[in-house]
């Protein structure tokens, strides 16, 4: 039987796939402040977001096979409405409502787990479901 392999450190990335670039970068840049880190027109933006990378596709763009032999990253996309979710604590949670509210972003959901981590959830520009939670949320070792 073969060694197990080594544990894995986090995810690195994370896809979420949208239909309008522009109104993906107001809301991930300019609304949420993450990174800017690069963007192909047309076909993705990527933000820094702590130590993960959030990419944002047009799925029918990237379901086209590349062109590039250096970067032969397979086609890939997706239908329907993604989530991710960010971390942020207590404090910054008020603050993270404040701001959407104010911003026009309706609040679809805020409300406490069971074991008393809190979340709010809104949608992005395409759809996806963006959650902001306590970290608490997955435990006390997160």
């Amino acid at each position: 039987m073969p060694a197990a392999p080594p544990p894995i450190d986090g995810v690195l990335e994370a896809a979420l796939y949208v239909e309008d670039l522009d109104a993906a970068k107001r809301f991930y840049g300019d609304l949420l402040g993450l990174q800017l880190i690069t963007e192909v027109e047309g076909r993705h933006v990527f933000y820094r977001c702590g130590a993960t990378i959030v990419l944002l596709f047009r799925a029918a763009a990237t379901r086209q096979p590349t062109s590039n032999d250096r970067l032969p990253v397979p086609p890939h996309g997706a239908e329907g409405d993604g989530h991710l979710c960010f971390a942020a604590d207590a404090s910054a949670l008020d603050a993270w409502h404040a701001a959407l509210t104010a911003a026009g972003i309706e609040i679809e959901a805020d409300f406490c787990w069971p074991n008393g981590a809190r979340s709010i959830y809104v949608r992005d520009p395409d759809g996806n479901s963006i959650e902001f939670a306590e970290p608490k949320l997955w435990g006390p070792d997160t």
